[in-house]
C-alpha cells in the first residue's frame, strides 16, 4: 500500500471537483483540497504538489501552500503568538500553523520565546497524526552548521538562541549559519529561546564553531561606567565621598564595579575635565553644568 501521511509534501493527481473542494488521489487514498487554496488553472487529471495535515475532525487534508519545514527537514519557524498552557504557535510557511508544546520549551516561562522570535525545528506527528513542532537536537544542529572562517574573530554577529543551559547559551548565527556558544559569564542576561542578539566572536574553534560574548568591549564598558558615575554625581548634587583611593569593597557595594573599572571610569571623566578629586571627595568641576 502506497501510504501517505500528515506532515509530508507529496505529489497527487486531481481526480475530481466536488462543491468547494478538489479531490486528490495517489491511486489508493483520496485527500480533499479546498478550492480557495488551489491554483486557479487546476483541472482534473493534473498533478499537484501538496502538504498533508490532519484537519480538526482528524481527517487527512491537503494545502498547496507548501511549508519550508516538513517531517525530517529543519528550518526556522517564526513565533506568531504564545499560549500560556499550550506553548508557541509558529509559522512554517504554509496555511497550516503548528504548535511547539510547552513541555518542549524552557522550564522558566520568562525564557519562552515571544512573537517575532524564531525556533529552529522540524515537524512531528502524534499517534493521531496531528502535527506539532519539535525543536532541533544538538546532534542535528552539529550536522547542519556551517564552519566559520578565522576572519570572523572579534566581529559582531547576530545570533539566534536555539538551546539554553545553566552553563551557557547556544546560538546559530543568521544568516551565516555558524554555531556559537556563549558561556554564562559572558552574558549580561540569559536570552529567550529564539531571540536574536548581537554577539561578539571571541574564539574560533578547530571544528569551525565559535565562542562568543554578549558583554561590551572594554572601551564600551568604560564608557558605560563613566556615564553611570557621572549620573550618580549629578544626583548627589555634584559630589561623592568616593575616589580612586576608596576600598574595593566600598566601590563594589555602591556601584557594583571592580576597583579597576571604577578607576578607569574616573580617569575618563577626569581626562574629559568633567570631575576633580579633593580631600577624599570626587566633585563635578565648577565650570561644568550639573
Amino acid at each position: 500500500m502506497n501510504e501517505i501521511v500528515s506532515g509530508e509534501i507529496v505529489e497527487l493527481q486531481v481526480k475530481s471537483q466536488e462543491s468547494s473542494k478538489w479531490i486528490l488521489s495517489n491511486g489508493e487514498i483520496e485527500v480533499p483540497l479546498n478550492s480557495s487554496e488551489a491554483p486557479e488553472e487546476l483541472q482534473e487529471g493534473d498533478s499537484i504538489k501538496v502538504f498533508l495535515f490532519k484537519d480538526r475532525r482528524g481527517n487527512l487534508s491537503a494545502t498547496s501552500e507548501l511549508p519550508h519545514i516538513t517531517k525530517g527537514t529543519y528550518g526556522w519557524a517564526r513565533v506568531l503568538k504564545m499560549d500560556e498552557r499550550e506553548g508557541a504557535i509558529v509559522d512554517i510557511g504554509s496555511s497550516r500553523e503548528v504548535i511547539v508544546k510547552g513541555f518542549d520549551l524552557p522550564q522558566l516561562k520568562e525564557l519562552w520565546p515571544k512573537p517575532g522570535d524564531h525556533l529552529y525545528m522540524t515537524l512531528r506527528t502524534d499517534f493521531h497524526g496531528d502535527l506539532f513542532g519539535r525543536l532541533a537536537t544538538e546532534e542535528k544542529v552539529a550536522e547542519a552548521f556551517v564552519e566559520a572562517p578565522e576572519t570572523v574573530a572579534n566581529k559582531n554577529l547576530k545570533g539566534r538562541a536555539y538551546r539554553l543551559l545553566p552553563v551557557g547559551s547556544f546560538f546559530i548565527t543568521v544568516p551565516e549559519g555558524y554555531r556559537m556558544f556563549v558561556h554564562h559569564t559572558e552574558q549580561m542576561a540569559e536570552p529567550r529561546l529564539g531571540e536574536d542578539v548581537e554577539i561578539r566572536v571571541i574564539g574560533v574553534k578547530e571544528d569551525g564553531s565559535l565562542n562568543g560574548s554578549m558583554l561590551p568591549r572594554k572601551q564600551e564598558r568604560m564608557m558605560d561606567d563613566s556615564e553611570k558615575l557621572y549620573r550618580y554625581l549629578q544626583d548627589m548634587g555634584g559630589k561623592m565621598p568616593f575616589t580612586d583611593k576608596s576600598s574595593p569593597d566600598e566601590i563594589f557595594e555602591m556601584f557594583n564595579l571592580s576597583k579597576a573599572s571604577f578607576k578607569r571610569a574616573l580617569g575618563k571623566l577626569m581626562k574629559e575635565r568633567k570631575i576633580e578629586q579633593q580631600d577624599g571627595w570626587t566633585l563635578i568641576k565648577s565650570d561644568t553644568k550639573v
